[in-house]
């Protein structure tokens, strides 16, 4: 088996549902919480909010990188898992 070039591994179109996925998850965490988009943004050490506000919705090529998902993960008061499980995946209450 030979390497295997990245473009077979991953598509731009799986990124970005990923990413999609992950935005949509703190989303709703936050909103399950009554957090705002500024105490977040202001709680992973960003200064300006207009940066989360973009990562969180996928807009204008923002994404959360690995050090933003481990502080939102602390912040919500989850594992990081949780950011990426898939909505049909969670158990039911």
């Amino acid at each position: 088996m030979g390497i295997i070039k990245i473009p077979e591994i991953v598509d731009d179109t799986e990124l970005e549902a990923t990413y999609k996925l992950i935005g949509q998850n703190i989303k709703r965490l936050r909103k399950e919480r009554n957090i705002s988009q500024l105490d977040m943004a202001l709680s992973i050490g960003q200064k300006a909010v207009s940066f989360y506000v973009n990562a969180e919705n996928v807009a204008n090529n923002k994404k959360f990188n690995l050090e933003h998902l481990i502080k939102i993960a602390r912040v919500l008061d989850v594992d990081i898992c949780e950011l990426f499980r898939k909505i049909d995946d969670m158990e039911c209450c």
